[in-house]
């Protein structure tokens, strides 16, 4: 295998991985919660956790599912605009925004960074039911937003037809 063919076959693992872990990430708040609900309805007692957890897990599964999306063209997008410009001047714009697109998330992996190294210097923990540091809440905006700015990069440089692109283009 090419050296080449070795890191696209990573990076789409990587991708694949994103939507996994949300998916996942999902099913499991999701049989939590149910969990919950039953343990209290059934006189077990209530697991005050399992609200603080699933509180963590939606921004977490949102962060997963991004870049995955993103790379399965199945993100939110106005295609209408796109489709009644003229294929070359569509590409262009298609190209601008994944430029803004790869701008806003080289901002927020900056200031990520920036969050985790200042809340880990500090030593900042949560403490409701669960008690932990907090840059660990941080953590997943810089990976993701790494992954996304990755994935806009990939769009913008690649050969990338338009009419690959979207659903009806």
């Amino acid at each position: 295998m090419r050296p080449v063919d070795a890191v696209k076959r990573f990076y789409d693992l990587l991708m694949q991985g994103c939507g996994v872990a949300a998916a996942l990430t999902i099913g499991a708040m999701a049989l939590l919660v149910t969990f919950d609900i039953v343990a209290r309805n059934t006189g077990l007692g209530s697991f005050p956790w399992v609200v603080e957890l699933s509180e963590y897990s939606l921004p977490l599964a949102t962060f997963l599912a991004a870049p995955w999306l993103l790379r399965r063209n199945e993100h939110v997008r106005l295609d209408m605009l796109l489709t009644a410009l003229p294929g070359p001047i569509a590409r262009q714009l298609d190209r601008v925004a994944d430029l803004i697109g790869l701008t806003v998330c080289a901002v927020f992996v900056w200031y990520g960074v920036k969050v985790i190294v200042d809340s880990s210097r500090l030593g900042s923990l949560v403490i409701k039911t669960l008690v932990f540091p907090e840059w660990w809440l941080f953590v997943p905006v810089p990976l993701c937003f790494g992954l996304l700015g990755m994935e806009f990069a990939r769009r913008m440089f690649g050969a990338g037809e338009l009419s690959s692109r979207g659903p009806g283009l």
